[in-house]
């Protein structure tokens, strides 16, 4: 919710505990910005439940929290991402379904990809498909998010866009639990229908120490891409 220049995240929407989840946070964002592809970088944890002050920038942007140290920044941007064919329902159902019967390490009361009830989160779940490289959760948003028109708003599909690199570094590679978005570049190319089915998947791109580059895309069940991601994780640090 907007309160004059400052945002209210609310509890409903975290990552980890106590911090607003990040794809919501970018995804709130993006739609402020107004531009069709954006570019959000993470400087700070995003609280929960307390005002936050947003402001447009002088280079077209948007920027969360004080001035001198904003907690997030988004910016228009350009995104060159070629996203490999999704895989088929079946195969992104098996995927989910894996994930739901024996969670991973470091599952977290995440509203993208918590265990949750359907109306108290997105719940995309994805695990490794095999022999296609990439991770993949069948996904119906619940039709407790939709809008007036029965789609799923902008920073809802963001959210759907953020978990499943997460998963993509875990299982594809060197990612560590309590790994944070760093940046996340996202470009919607179609509206979301709540009720609707469609597949999640993500891929490793690129991995250099703490830092790990996945990309993500959202289809329709039958392959149609709907959005497209690129995400930059970075491990928790070393405790000595």
């Amino acid at each position: 919710m907007t309160t004059n220049d400052a945002i209210v995240v609310p509890e409903l929407f975290i990552g980890y505990p106590k911090v607003a989840f990040g794809g919501y946070v970018a995804g709130l964002l993006a739609e402020r910005s107004g531009a069709r592809t954006v570019r959000v970088d993470f400087r700070g944890p995003v609280p929960v439940e307390v005002p936050v002050r947003i402001a447009e920038t002088a280079d077209g942007g948007v920027e969360l929290g004080e001035a001198e140290r904003p907690l997030a920044a988004a910016r228009p941007a350009e995104l060159s991402l070629d996203a490999p064919a999704a895989p088929t329902w079946d195969d992104a159902a098996a995927a989910a379904e894996r994930f739901r019967a024996a969670p991973p390490t470091g599952v977290v009361d995440c509203f993208g990809c918590g265990l949750r009830a359907p109306d108290r989160g997105l719940r995309v779940h994805g695990t490794p498909v095999p022999d296609l490289g990439l991770v993949a959760s069948a996904w119906t948003p619940s039709r407790a998010f939709a809008d007036r028109d029965g789609l799923l708003p902008q920073r809802l599909v963001w959210g759907a866009l953020d978990c499943p690199g997460h998963w993509a570094g875990r299982f594809l590679g060197t990612l560590r639990p309590g790994a944070v978005t760093a940046a996340l570049t996202g470009t919607i190319l179609r509206p979301v229908t709540t009720g609707e089915p469609y597949i999640s998947y993500a891929w490793l791109l690129s991995e250099s120490g703490r830092k790990h580059l996945m990309g993500a895309a959202l289809a329709t069940a039958d392959g149609e891409l709907c959005a497209v991601s690129e995400a930059l994780w970075i491990d928790p640090r070393s405790t000595p």
